[in-house]
C-alpha cells in the first residue's frame, strides 16, 4: 500500500513556527508531526511514502531522502484537492492519503488498508471532545460527516453540530477502482469548473477534498468509513500545538 502525504501549503496560522520551515516540521512531544505521520502510516501497513510538497519542499527532500516526491509549484494559488492530483501518476494502485498537519494512529491506517471498500474515510467519532478546548478553530469549521449502515452519507462543514456522526480526519483510502473513479471524476469537474466556483469554493482551484467527496457521493459513489474514537488531533494554530503537547496520547 502506497501513502501520499499532502504537504504543499505554508500553514500561515501556525506562524512563527512556519516562518522558515514546513508546517509538518512543527514538533509535538519532541517529534515532528511528519515523523508521527510516517510512524502511523508504516505501522498501519504502508510501505512506500510519497510527499507532495510546495512551501520549503527542499527541507523535506533533505531530511527525508527515502520519500518519493511530487511538487505543487503553484501551491499559493490552489488547495488540497488540486495538490493531491500532483501525484496522479502514483494512483495506479491502492493508496492512503493523509493531510500533513494531523496526528493519528496506525490503528486507523490499518483499518483503512484492510477495508474492502474502494473508497473509505477515517472518521473521529469522539470529535466533540477534540473541539472542546479549541477556541481558535470552532466546530463549524470541522469537516463533519454523517454515516449510516457502514456508508458515509454526507461530508460537509455545514452539517449541524448535533447531527454529525464524526469528523473526517484527513486520512482516506482509495482502492484501484476507487482511485480510477476519483481521477475520472476530478478531470470531469476540472474541465467544467476550472477558474469558476465549485461547491463552496470560490474557484475549483481552491476546493477541498471534501467538496469532491460529497459531489461523488451525490452522484452515486459509495464511501465506507473506519472509525477512531479520538486518537486524532489537527494542528492548525499555536493553540493546537500547545494542546497537543499534553493531550496527544498515541
Amino acid at each position: 500500500m502506497r501513502a501520499i502525504i499532502i504537504g504543499a501549503g505554508r500553514g500561515s496560522r501556525l506562524m512563527p513556527t512556519t516562518e522558515n520551515a514546513p508546517k509538518c516540521f512543527a514538533e509535538i512531544r519532541g517529534k515532528r508531526i511528519l515523523d508521527w505521520t510516517v510512524e502511523a502510516l508504516t505501522g498501519g501497513g504502508c510501505t512506500e511514502i510519497c510527499f507532495i510538497g510546495g512551501y520549503r519542499i527542499e527541507a523535506v527532500r533533505r531530511e527525508y531522502p527515502g520519500f518519493v516526491f511530487r511538487e505543487n509549484p503553484d501551491w499559493p494559488n490552489n488547495n488540497i484537492l488540486v495538490s493531491l492530483m500532483c501525484a496522479e501518476d502514483l494512483m495506479d494502485r491502492p493508496f492512503v492519503t493523509a493531510y500533513s498537519d494531523i496526528l493519528f494512529t496506525k490503528d486507523v491506517v490499518r483499518g483503512l488498508v484492510q477495508s474492502k471498500d474502494e473508497l473509505a474515510l477515517g472518521v473521529d467519532t469522539d470529535w466533540r471532545e477534540h473541539y472542546r478546548p479549541r477556541t481558535q478553530h470552532p466546530p463549524h469549521d470541522a469537516e463533519k460527516v454523517i454515516t449510516r449502515d457502514g456508508r458515509v452519507e454526507r461530508v460537509y462543514r455545514t452539517i449541524p453540530y448535533e447531527d454529525a456522526t464524526g469528523e473526517f480526519i484527513g486520512v482516506a483510502k482509495f482502492g484501484t477502482s476507487g482511485a480510477r473513479q476519483f481521477r475520472a471524476f476530478y478531470h470531469r469537474r476540472k474541465w467544467q469548473h476550472w477558474g469558476k466556483p465549485y461547491r463552496e469554493a470560490t474557484t475549483f482551484q481552491k476546493a477541498y477534498l471534501i467538496h469532491m467527496f460529497q459531489d461523488m457521493i451525490e452522484h452515486g459513489s459509495a464511501f465506507g468509513h473506519v472509525d477512531t474514537p479520538g486518537n486524532y488531533r489537527e494542528i492548525d494554530t499555536q493553540e493546537d500545538m500547545n494542546l497537543a503537547q499534553t493531550l496527544w496520547q498515541p
